[in-house]
């Protein structure tokens, strides 16, 4: 949490004003931020100066996963992150890919799980990394990438935490994680939690002990119109501690994750938070 507020306030200290063009405003931007969550210790990430709706984020990880390309497989997990971009998008509405309502195209889990090979056919990223894991194996390349430029013009938004890249030390499984671009007042708490729960589930189901995750952001930033809510309304809020995650310790594989978990298969303890703030969303 003390992370997430000296981020923010950073920005808002050190941050240069840059016109984005895809949203038309103004952000207000920082280079470079690295955080790390501590999974061994169970302190999960979980912002508490306004309250966070965690299961929306790691219902929108489990889609990844399994690979969903529809906003409305994601509304049936729990989350509606994927409608706007997938329904609202101009681009994207008068984009020849596009197969319809709530079709998201070729993004974040279709890259994960079926990548297009050049010669036909696709290759499946996280089976592989879950299979050597399991197996003890890191040949250091254990890497799950969203970031495919070839078809970035087959879906609605370019992948923002776009590559997860795993190490394995003795027994302890370790994340890296790489996210290009950051709304930090809305988009950083959900992937704080997602780089989190991912770290706890993969080592769950590969029978590791879980280490710590890194979450390395490139370009951090908050909008025009999130500024006044961030400065004068969440940073001046004191945070409460930590709460913990727990996982249903009965999900023990990939198939487990790809077929009946769902939400009810976790549970957060000891979560006090501030009031919500409602911050605008850029589409």
């Amino acid at each position: 949490m003390k992370q997430y507020l000296a981020l923010c306030q950073r920005i808002v200290d050190d941050g240069v004003w840059v016109e984005n063009e895809r949203t038309g405003k103004r952000c207000l931007t920082l280079i470079n931020a690295d955080l790390e969550y501590r999974v061994d210790r169970n302190e999960f990430p979980l912002i508490t100066t306004r309250k966070s709706y965690w299961k929306a984020a790691i219902a929108e990880f489990i889609g990844y996963i399994r690979g969903y390309d529809s906003a409305a497989d994601f509304r049936k997990l729990g989350t509606k992150t994927w409608d706007a971009n997938a329904n609202l998008n101009e681009a994207w509405l008068n984009n020849p890919h596009r197969r319809g309502e709530d079709d998201m195209g070729r993004v974040y889990g279709i890259q994960g799980r079926a990548w297009s090979k050049p010669d036909g056919g696709t290759v499946d990223q996280l089976k592989k990394v879950v299979e050597n894991l399991t197996r003890g194996t890191d040949d250091r390349g254990e890497i799950i990438s969203f970031y495919n430029p070839g078809e970035f013009h087959m879906g609605c938004l370019r992948p923002c935490m776009h590559t997860h890249n795993f190490s394995l030390l003795g027994d302890t499984l370790y994340l890296t994680s790489f996210q290009r671009s950051c709304d930090v007042p809305l988009g950083l708490n959900f992937n704080q939690i997602q780089v989190f729960t991912f770290l706890a589930l993969m080592a769950q189901i590969t029978g590791k002990k879980p280490g710590i995750a890194y979450h390395k952001i490139v370009n951090a930033h908050i909008y025009e119109d999130q500024l006044e809510l961030m400065r004068d309304v969440q940073l001046k809020r004191d945070p409460f501690p930590s709460p913990t995650l727990s996982i249903n310790p009965d999900i023990k594989s990939l198939e487990d994750l790809e077929t009946w978990v769902t939400m009810d298969d976790f549970e957060v303890h000891g979560y006090q938070h501030h009031e919500p703030i409602q911050y605008p969303f850029s589409v």
